[in-house]
């Protein structure tokens, strides 16, 4: 498309050339642009829940559409994604929950991965409830009282106790402990993924059923139904220590980014990007509705997102650029 004006230019140079005119004027080398930085590419990790799912859309879709990158995802689970970052599979995880065994490992012993900062997301484990259980048995939220109601929860895979239902068994989780060390009359369960578990969650509160189970915020389904949290034991720095003892309630988690060492001091856009992007729960869980429960493609959910959020994202774009 361009090739009609570069012909005139350069019969424009030849002809005040062949004039022996004194022109100064810039050849339009000379008053062009500069071209964009190359992004090169990225390799993101996206682990087995939506919220991360819908943290790898937006990056990935402005890496690619803004930046000029070229992304690959990779679905993996955490610990999986970790030994990635060691062997240089896996560029950036975008949501880290804790791991501290893992920080000390990559991070602190071997020097494969480094801390990028915080996601902007804060993160709550724990146990929870539907809100009609909580108005209808008031006193359901303290863990003092499971036991009084654990006849409520028992299912055919519980063994004639309370069932607790967990989701995605590569979850890391100190549920079966909790239950032990608690003296509770309950069996943990494994609904087997994330979507099961909101399903779970979504008919029992439609067919006031009951159910207790592990869920975390963020996540796009408390914007439905505001899921009630059981007030287990205070947690205090050092009780889940030694996971076999653990008697205590999960700690609350400021969510953050970790990249390989080599892919962070390589710099570029994409970096840069990692560095910036920082949101809150409730634009992650907005993201996270457009693709479990309106059914969107990821990319779809980022569009959409990144269209009705331009100052937001120009913010994380102009300071990717060098």
């Amino acid at each position: 498309m361009q090739a009609p004006r570069i012909a005139l230019a350069m019969t424009l140079v030849l002809t005040i050339a062949g004039c022996g005119s004194g022109s100064t004027s810039s050849s339009p080398r000379s008053s062009s642009t500069a071209p964009p930085e190359p992004c090169g590419s990225i390799t993101i990790a996206v682990n087995p829940w939506v919220g991360y799912e819908a943290n790898a859309a937006v990056v990935a879709y402005l890496a690619e559409k803004r930046l000029g990158c070229k992304v690959t995802k990779k679905e993996v689970d955490e610990q999986t994604a970790w030994q990635g970052l060691d062997s240089g599979e896996i560029d950036v995880i975008l949501e880290n929950w804790g791991h501290e065994d893992l920080k000390q490992k990559y991070i602190e012993e071997k020097h494969t991965a480094v801390r990028v900062g915080p996601s902007g997301n804060k993160g709550v484990i724990g146990w929870y409830v539907p809100p009609w259980m909580k108005k209808t048995y008031p006193d359901i939220t303290n863990w003092q009282n499971l036991n009084k109601y654990a006849n409520l929860f028992v299912t055919p895979q519980s063994e004639g106790k309370g069932q607790v239902l967990d989701g995605d068994p590569s979850y890391v989780t100190n549920d079966e402990a909790l239950v032990k060390n608690l003296n509770l009359n309950y069996k943990v369960v494994y609904a087997g993924s994330e979507q099961a578990s909101i399903k779970a969650f979504r008919q029992a509160e439609e067919k006031k059923a009951p159910l207790i189970g592990y869920f975390f915020e963020p996540q796009w389904l408390h914007l439905d139904i505001e899921l009630v949290k059981i007030e287990l034991p205070e947690y205090k720095a050092g009780c889940d220590a030694d996971t076999a003892k653990v008697a205590c309630d999960y700690p609350r988690y400021e969510l953050d980014k970790i990249a390989s060492k080599k892919f962070l001091e390589k710099g570029g856009p994409a970096a840069r990007l990692i560095q910036n992007f920082q949101w809150s729960n409730d634009e992650q869980d907005t993201v996270a509705s457009f693709i479990a429960k309106y059914k969107m493609s990821p990319e779809e959910a980022a569009k959409r997102w990144v269209e009705a959020n331009p100052d937001r994202v120009e913010d994380w774009l102009t300071k990717a650029k060098p």
